[in-house]
């Protein structure tokens, strides 16, 4: 199987406006027959991996902890790291490219590892954070992840 891996940053709080965001997003990528990999906690992350699975896609979870159950419950591969948010770079090199849907500072960290990395940054409307002009800004779910397929091929 080679997928193309569309990472997903974000909050890992419970927004339910960033949420349906993020619902919206998982689906999409998995429509686009690519997988997913995020956090594998809950939030943002949670949010985009229902939307993927519920869609027939293939969600990976890096998790900060040694425990592979506190993926949740819509991650296929959990992957426990034992490295905190040390994992974030760990995303961000499992990605072809990352979309943000609003975040704190471990968003901003995947953000500059992205950028560090020159991998393509996609921001989902004004809900994540605006630190370089390299970060495509999109207004939609359906803009966000066609961003990210066209800043690949």
């Amino acid at each position: 199987m080679n997928k193309t891996v569309i990472g997903i940053i974000g909050c890992g709080l419970e927004d339910p406006s960033l949420n349906a965001k993020a619902e919206a997003v998982g689906a999409l990528i998995a429509k686009a027959g690519c997988a997913l990999v995020n956090g594998g906690l809950g939030g943002v992350m949670r949010a985009s991996a229902k939307g993927c699975k519920e869609s027939g896609g293939l969600t990976v979870g890096l998790l900060p902890g040694t425990d592979p159950k506190e993926a949740n419950p819509y991650i296929d591969i959990p992957i426990p790291t034992g490295m905190g948010e040390m994992r974030n770079m760990l995303i961000i090199r499992a990605s072809s490219a990352v979309i943000a849907i609003g975040g704190g500072y471990g968003t901003l960290s995947e953000i500059g590892f992205a950028l560090k990395t020159s991998k393509p940054v996609i921001g989902l409307c004004l809900d994540t954070w605006d630190i370089s002009e390299e970060i495509k800004k999109t207004s939609s779910p359906e803009e966000a992840v066609k961003a990210a397929l066209d800043s690949i091929q």
